[in-house]
């Protein structure tokens, strides 16, 4: 199948991640509402740096509560915004407890990653953007593929596009290594995996997804397919080679279904041509180590 492709690259955002958007939005609605409590967020990196700006921006005091198995690249952008990192004993599974209880000591506003509607509705930019950019080329019915994690970002881009783009297909990519809302979308009930997921897409290697996200995700995401770990490295490549552009695994996602589904022909367009379509890959962060996409390629040559 032929299919032109656009590149909504959020790796270029300040923090390198659409997390920005979000992180900002939850900020400023609650100095808005005179809130001027200091901010406080669990992440596994790019909610974290997202929040750590914000923090900065506004003149807030911040700290975020990070796996002691973050990426080391995250958890050093997250300090160089000047806030505190809390990783001792902090784990996938009990982050949420911590953060909450900081918050709750310190008197600060706790911001999630990803169940919150001031983040979606922040992230629902994205969405935004992509029908104004879409329409102005004259595409009204594109395949719109995004990453996804707990939930935030294709909840809020559906809720946009289901408004402003109302033909687009919007579908969900996950590695099958962190799969809970593939599995919940072919269930019709939220899944929680049984311990968590060790993926390259360590940005989308969560537990389950938000309860709000999954609410937006079941009610209007058309469908959620899955990737191996090697087409991750495969998009990460091509994505360094072919575009030079510097893409986290995670970012990759939507390319690696790009590369793959489509080509098999597994995800359908909304062309009425099958031979054609208009495919949009949303490219959701670009923090990373040289070495973890070397990792990842075999050599070339």
């Amino acid at each position: 199948m032929r299919a032109r492709v656009w590149l909504k690259a959020e790796s270029f955002q300040r923090a390198g991640s659409f997390k920005t958007r979000g992180a900002f939005n939850a900020a400023l609605v609650g100095l808005e509402a005179n809130d001027l409590r200091g901010l406080a967020a669990l992440s596994s990196g790019n909610h974290g740096q997202a929040i750590a700006l914000a923090a900065e921006e506004l003149g807030l005091p911040a700290a975020v509560v990070m796996p002691a198995t973050a990426s080391a690249v995250k958890i050093a952008a997250v300090r160089s915004y000047g806030a505190e990192v809390i990783t001792d004993g902090v784990t996938m599974t009990n982050r949420e407890r911590i953060a909450a209880e900081l918050a709750t000591e310190r008197g600060l506003r706790l911001i999630h990653p990803h169940d919150d509607p001031d983040v979606i509705s922040g992230q629902a930019t994205v969405g935004y953007e992509l029908a104004a950019q879409l329409q102005e080329r004259g595409v009204e019915a594109p395949l719109v593929l995004v990453p996804v994690g707990g939930g935030g970002l294709i909840s809020g881009v559906i809720i946009a596009l289901r408004r402003w783009l109302p033909k687009a297909r919007v579908v969900g990519v996950q590695s099958e290594a962190a799969n809970a809302a593939a599995l919940s979308v072919a269930c019709g009930r939220r899944v929680s995996l049984p311990e968590v997921p060790v993926t390259v897409a360590d940005g989308a290697a969560t537990l389950r997804l938000g309860q709000l996200c999954w609410e937006i995700v079941r009610a209007e995401v058309d469908e959620v397919v899955t990737v191996t770990e090697q087409q991750i490295g495969d998009a990460c490549w091509w994505l360094w080679s072919r575009c030079k552009l510097v893409v986290e695994p995670t970012g990759a996602l939507a390319v690696s279904a790009a590369l793959t589904h489509i080509a098999e022909q597994r995800v359908a367009t909304n062309q009425a041509d099958p031979s054609t379509g208009e495919v949009v890959c949303v490219l959701s962060g670009g923090n990373c180590l040289p070495s973890q996409i070397a990792r990842l390629v075999p050599d070339p040559l």
